[in-house]
């Protein structure tokens, strides 16, 4: 029986030994990469024969997303899941429509993202949890953003500089700082062009 060979997709190398780990236990599965962002994994595939391919979707240089949609238009026998610390619908919908054929939260259990691995393989979808994807008000509140930070997101969105924010709302440049800190660190985003993504994914913008 020919082993499930799978590459890995993380930029935080401890969720990648986390997830080789876990996934090694099973003999009929084959790690064969693991790789810091998207633009690394198309260049693997290339030159490589990958059964499915399981991305994180916050990744620096090639995001998940963006990988996907490279994945599928020019490599469709890849089959390919996303896994997210997001509990949210907006990211489900934009998976859904590119064609991904499952989405994982990463607190998954190890059994959870094994028989995931064996459903894409066998030609199915495996989005079990989707129920688990809250409602766009559900999502905003579950990330728990104070008014002020909301106020600090549009403001980021429309192209305003820390000096520019501080000025508008009254508060000193390091305020705004240490907003955007917690900002990025409440939301898991991973700089501002993400953080613009989100807003627009919830209608803060």
């Amino acid at each position: 029986m020919n082993k499930i060979e799978i590459i890995l997709a993380d930029d935080h190398q401890i969720i990648l030994d986390g997830l080789s780990e876990v996934l090694k236990k099973h003999d009929e599965l084959e790690i064969i990469g693991q790789f810091p962002n998207g633009r690394e994994v198309i260049d693997f595939v290339k030159e490589n024969h990958v059964d499915v391919a399981v991305m994180d979707i916050n990744m620096p240089e090639m995001d998940g997303i963006s990988c996907a949609k490279i994945l599928k238009k020019d490599y469709p026998n890849i089959k390919i899941i996303m896994l997210t610390m997001y509990a949210q619908k907006s990211f489900i919908d934009e998976i859904i429509k590119i064609g991904i054929d499952g989405c994982l939260l990463k607190n998954n259990s190890g059994k959870e993202l094994y028989d995931a691995i064996l459903r894409v393989q066998s030609g199915k979808f495996y989005y079990d949890k989707i129920k688990d994807f809250a409602n766009p008000i559900e999502e905003i509140a579950s990330y728990k953003l104070g008014e002020r930070e909301i106020e600090v997101i549009k403001l980021l969105a429309k192209g305003l500089g820390t000096n520019e924010i501080a000025e508008q709302l009254f508060i000193s440049k390091h305020t705004v700082s240490t907003h955007r800190k917690n900002i990025l660190n409440k939301t898991g985003v991973n700089n501002t062009t993400q953080l613009i993504q989100f807003a627009h994914d919830n209608k803060l913008i």
